[in-house]
């Protein structure tokens, strides 16, 4: 496949950098807070967040902060996993062609598909991380009025920063152009028609 690429298209490296996707990603956090807590705030303002909170570290600190580290880790895996899905159902191999890891020096676990994806396929596999552990609990948060379920989306969804990056970077491209997870950057190659 890749032969077939290099042969009939042309081929652009894109890639994030990865200290400007913490940035954003603390910026994009603030955002998340006023969008999803302001209309949490108004339809619950009858609820004490303080005595909330009081409640859930009441009892003890360890339990609590144990808890707290073990549902974010399982979210962040489920994060990566949620793409490796999501990417597998459009190559040819399925899960065989999606590879997990982690980038050593800035601690970033990532999901990297070894197969070329149309633009629209790459686009929906980092997206729907953004939706599943962000958006879905943002809108449960807010029909039943569970702060803890309003901070878990906060955190997802501002945990997709990178992601949100890289479907910016693919946004205008033609959606017949091919797509190739980069092996080793926060990134991707696009592969256009000639």
């Amino acid at each position: 496949m890749e032969q077939y690429l290099s042969e009939n298209y042309t081929k652009e490296m894109r890639t994030i950098n990865l200290y400007w996707a913490n940035i954003v990603a603390l910026f994009l956090m603030i955002f998340i807070i006023l969008i999803y807590g302001i209309p949490f705030y108004l339809l619950w303002n009858k609820q004490d967040y303080i005595a909330i909170l009081k409640d859930a570290f009441g009892g003890s600190y360890i339990y609590t902060s144990a808890l707290i580290f073990f549902v974010m880790t399982l979210g962040i895996i489920l994060h990566e996993l949620i793409h490796g899905i999501t990417f597998s159902f459009y190559t040819k191999y399925g899960f065989k062609s999606i590879k997990f890891g982690i980038i050593a020096k800035m601690l970033t676990p990532y999901c990297h598909c070894k197969e070329p994806l149309k633009v629209k396929q790459y686009m929906i596999g980092a997206f729907m991380p953004a939706i599943i552990l962000g958006f879905l609990p943002a809108i449960i948060a807010l029909i039943t009025g569970n702060l803890f379920l309003l901070i878990f989306a906060i955190f997802f969804t501002g945990s997709a920063a990178g992601d949100f990056l890289i479907i910016q970077l693919l946004w205008k491209e033609d959606k017949d152009s091919m797509v190739l997870d980069h092996p080793s950057e926060a990134g991707c190659y696009i592969y256009k028609k000639i």
